[in-house]
């Protein structure tokens, strides 16, 4: 456990100065928030996946539910008491905080980091029934890559719009086509990257199943709540995927 409480220690740590460094770009330099909250959202995809090679641990369910905690505890220091009494804190802030979401920025980031855990953990044990948890992997990577570029993509290239509504308030915002398009193509390359973890029947079922069923989650997700959607289509897709290809075979 050691190297775990290292790992969180320095995840901890890249995530406020990340934040910082962005907040400054959005302050000093009026880059918009739509891309520093996607770089920050990249920052922490790929930083913990360095980390695990640097310092490597036995993951669990214990250990995911208590990264899950101290990410959580990270995000409650941005609260309004503290922030507008911290520089550092109200710049870092300033990298996520888009106006379009406020006064639910930070309400909507902690309520889908509980729910995304959750539905990490559930899924987990759901493949872990066919002995196939690293297929949690497929999910980890587009909700990673996939949905991390779609709002880029969309901001910058999007034109062919549609709305999406969102979580305690009767406000609608835009998703694309070409962003949700970046949601599929992750996860049709997030099946190749795990290829090895199917039969070629469970391989090209899941082809056939996976993409379509995880684009159309994060297209009708609300807005900022994509994550436990995306999870948990995601593995229940893949489960679908398994159990028919298990009825082929017995056919």
């Amino acid at each position: 456990m050691a190297n775990f409480w290292l790992n969180e220690l320095l995840k901890a740590a890249m995530l406020y100065c990340s934040a910082y460094v962005l907040g400054l770009w959005v302050i000093r330099r009026g880059i918009r928030v739509n891309y520093t909250r996607k770089i920050f959202h990249f920052v922490l995809f790929f930083f913990p996946l360095l980390l695990a090679n640097w310092f490597p641990f036995q993951a669990s369910i214990h250990t995911t539910l208590l990264s899950g905690v101290v990410f959580l505890l990270c995000i409650a220091t941005f609260v309004g008491p503290l922030r507008t009494k911290s520089h550092f804190l109200s710049t870092a802030y300033a990298s996520i905080d888009r106006p379009e979401d406020r006064p639910y920025t930070l309400l909507w980031v902690s309520t889908q980091v509980i729910v995304t855990y959750v539905a990490i953990v559930l899924v987990v044990v759901w493949l872990g029934q066919y002995g196939k948890q690293q297929l949690i992997y497929v999910a980890v990577l587009v909700a990673g890559i996939g949905d991390g570029l779609a709002e880029p993509v969309g901001v910058r290239f999007g034109r062919r719009k549609y709305r999406v509504t969102a979580l305690f308030t009767d406000r609608t915002y835009t998703r694309s086509l070409e962003g949700s398009a970046c949601v599929f193509m992750s996860a049709v390359l997030a099946l190749f990257v795990l290829r090895s973890q199917f039969s070629d029947v469970q391989f090209y079922l899941s082809l056939g199943v996976v993409p379509i069923a995880m684009t159309l989650a994060e297209a009708v997700s609300p807005h900022t709540w994509d994550g436990p959607l995306l999870y948990l289509v995601g593995g229940a897709s893949i489960v679908g995927a398994l159990e028919l290809a298990e009825l082929m075979q017995y056919a």
